[in-house]
Formats: structure tokens, sequence, C-alpha cells
């Protein structure tokens, strides 16, 4: 396999929506989405009101890559071979003695079908988007509620996670204004959402000058893109894609045949009847990455044209295009810019009329980086305690370099490069490193300068 990957030589590419085009302001949609897990969890199922407060700095807890042991009510962070390296129980912090006694230095029992991300599953649930992640906050709390009142061993609220998640995001949720997270986006759209930066969308006309066939396709539903779409690339946005693909409902879209996900067409947003195949470009729902391939087969006149996708979640974007449909893929990770965005060590010690200017113009640091989980990218084994040989890659890093043909932090950060630029892609021979632009995470380079582990 070669070293290089051009978008030059790609013939279609292919964009996820949220959180990859449409970037949110992170602390407001987390605090959003949160709340609208936990109002329906007290008012319609009983949960304990506490849930509603949400303490300012408590989104710390949520880290991209976490996977919630459902029946112990435990939060794990894997290494790349299965072991587990940091663990919660609730919220509150395993040690590493707890964790060696309770997991060992074993593979976790459920890692072999995680790591092939194959299933959601009712043990098990992974932590990998956005939209996501606040649920992990709230389902923590809830597990610590539950042991305050009851002190239960196994664990049964799943299945309300699963309402409220569904009673929030359903299809008709936009239209009929149900729950709190569609009528709050579209009341303060700008509170929430991010306006596509000039050079992106510059960006994405030069493609499509460039003779690419632009694909949007996203599993929000056709409402929802169209305001989040208006917003940030205009009341045009529609030039911008020959395909528009919603209600996608990934995985599953590259994982299913043609007959399991047929395509339908949309009339005022509602899903028409099945399509028997895909004839040509325009706006539909649900489908599979299969029928897709041979119209694109048609607009390109090639035998095989190459598919580049842009996405965000490891388990719906990245991990299924190159899988299923052995497509190049990008992976947008926001925590590359976790090194960026924090207040710069030396102004720590300064007097605090010096340090006041950073407050303001500094971003501070995103809550991605979280303190209770530390980095996205390596960790410690727990227990030893000569640090040296034990600093370890998670799981959720080597799913980068395994998955991915390379990693960005935005697609802002690469919408100025030459279209023919060459980008050095992650592969098995390059170094682990390879595939990140601008530059990998400090945490991953090996000389002295990799940030020490607390």
């Amino acid at each position: 396999q070669q070293q290089h990957f051009s978008l030059a030589d790609c013939d279609v590419m292919g964009f996820d929506l949220d959180h990859t085009l449409c970037r949110y302001h992170l602390p407001q949609s987390a605090g959003l989405i949160y709340d609208s897990f936990a109002q329906y969890l007290v008012t319609e199922k009983g949960y304990d009101k506490d849930l509603l407060t949400l303490a300012p700095d408590s989104l710390d807890f949520c880290c991209k890559g976490l996977v919630l042991d459902i029946e112990e009510g435990n939060f794990l962070k894997l290494a790349e071979d299965g072991t587990v390296l940091r663990a919660s129980h609730g919220t509150k912090s395993m040690t590493s003695e707890e964790i060696l006694e309770i997991y060992g230095r074993r593979e976790w029992k459920h890692f072999n079908t995680v790591s092939g991300m194959v299933s959601r599953s009712a043990k098990y649930y992974l932590y990998d988007n956005y939209f996501d992640l606040p649920g992990a906050l709230l389902c923590a709390r809830v597990v610590d509620s539950l042991d305050r009142h009851d002190g239960q061993k196994k664990y049964d609220f799943w299945k309300d996670m699963v309402a409220a998640i569904q009673h929030n995001y359903k299809i008709s949720a936009f239209k009929e204004d149900c729950g709190t997270y569609f009528p709050e986006v579209k009341k303060n759209p700008d509170k929430y959402l991010q306006r596509c930066p000039e050079s992106v969308k510059k960006w994405l006309k030069q493609l499509k000058s460039a003779g690419k066939i632009l694909l949007l396709i996203t599993s929000s539903h056709s409402d929802y893109c169209r305001l989040l779409c208006e917003y940030i690339l205009g009341n045009d946005f529609e030039e911008y894609f020959d395909i528009v693909i919603t209600n996608a409902l990934k995985p599953g879209f590259f994982s299913h045949t043609p007959n399991q996900r047929p395509f339908r067409t949309l009339e005022n947003d509602e899903e028409q009847e099945a399509l028997l195949s895909l004839d040509k470009p325009g706006w539909y729902s649900q489908g599979n990455a299969i029928q897709l391939y041979e119209l694109l087969k048609k607009m390109t006149g090639k035998l095989d044209p190459k598919v580049v996708y842009f996405g965000d979640s490891m388990h719906s974007d990245i991990f299924p295009a190159h899988h299923y449909s052995n497509w190049e893929t990008v992976f947008i990770l926001e925590e590359l810019l976790g090194d960026k965005a924090t207040v710069p060590a030396e102004t720590e010690s300064e007097p605090l009329e010096k340090k006041g200017k950073y407050e303001g113009d500094q971003p501070q640091a995103p809550y991605f980086v979280s303190k209770q989980w530390s980095s996205f990218f390596v960790d410690r084994l727990p227990g030893l305690e000569n640090a040296e040989e034990t600093l370890v890659r998670t799981w959720s890093c080597r799913c980068i370099s395994a998955y991915s043909t390379i990693a960005i932090p935005s697609l802002e950060a690469i919408a100025d490069l030459p279209l023919d630029y060459r980008f050095t892609r992650f592969s098995s021979n390059s170094s682990a490193t390879a595939g990140y632009y601008p530059s990998p995470p400090r945490e991953l380079l090996p000389n002295e300068e990799s940030v020490t582990m607390k």
C-alpha cells in the first residue's frame, strides 16, 4: 500500500454532518444534551431530581472512548490490548488496586466483541461521539444515585436511558417539537452551532469545480439537516452537494444490503416508498453504500471510483466505511486541538493581573481534555510505579491508526492546502503517528517533550 494519500486522487468526497461539517459549541451543546436526557428520566421515569442540576465542572467526566459496563455500573478506559487502564464506578474513580482486583491484568471480558466494533450490546455501551457523551455523565450520576438509595449490585437503568435517547432524537421529534433538544436548537441556533468557516465553503466549491462528486451522508433526519445546513452554509447549501442522504442510520448504511436498507425518496420530510435502485443524484433517506456505489460508478464513468469519507465517529463513520466499503477515511478528531487550546503553563506563576488577559482571549481548556480520564491517546498501566515501560496506547488510539487514512482536528485544518497535497497515511509500515495532520498529539511523541501523565 502506498505511503501517501491525496484528495486529488479521489473521485468522490463524502461528508458526515454533525461534528464534521457542522461544528458545535461543545460546552453548550453538551449541557443541552445532558439536560434533554435528564429531564426525561426525572419527569417520565421518576429518577432523582438532583440529576437535573449540573455542576459546571462535572462535564469533565465526558471523555471519548469510554465503555460503560452496563450491569456493573462501571466506566472503563481500555488499552489497545483490552486491559483496563482507568475505571470509575458511577462518577467515582477506582483506585489501581480496585481495578486490578476486579479486572486483573487480563483483557476485559467483552473486548473481543467491542474491538470488532461489531455490535452495540445489552451488556456495554461505547461512547465515541459528542452526541452520546453527555449521556455517559448522566448514567454515571444515575449509578451514584441508585447506590445512595438502594445499594444495588446489578443495574437496570439502561432501558430508561435508551428511551430518553429515542424520545429526544426520534425521527418525528424535530417536527413535533418533542423533547428538550430540537426545540432549543431551533430557538437558539447560534448558541449551539458554529457557522462553517469561509475557507471550508470555498474548499467545498473548489472540490466541486475540480470535478469531484460531493456527498452528504448523515444519520440526522432531513428537517434537522436542513436547519443545520442553512445555518452553517446558507440557504443555497444544496448546491454544494450532488447527493444528500439523511436518516442514513449509520453504521447500518455501510453494513446492510440493499434489501435490508433500501433508499427512500422524501416529500415534505416524510419518507416515501422504497426505491429498487438509485438512478440519479438528489436527496434521499436511509439507503445503503452498495447501491450508492453503483450510482457513483455511473456518475464517474469508472469501474471503481475512489471514495473518501470524512466523519467524527469511529463506530458509525470511520470503521464501517473502511471495513465494509473499503473507502478512504478521514477521521475528524477535535482532541487533536487539546494541546493548542490550553493556557500556556508559564502563565501559572505570574501575578493575577497578568493572568487575567488569558482568561479573555485564550480559550479555556476545551472540555474534551478530561482531568479524570486523562489523555485520549495514551495512559499508564494501573498499579506499577516505575512509569517508564508502562505508558501504553489506548484502544481508541489504536482504532485511529487501524481504520482511518488520516486524522485531522477539523476540515478547516486542510481547507487551504492544495488539492494534490500528499498526506502521509496511517499504515502498517509507517510509525504510529504518521497519519495525524498537522501534527501528532504530543503524548504520542517518544521524546522528553511528551507530556507527563498525572
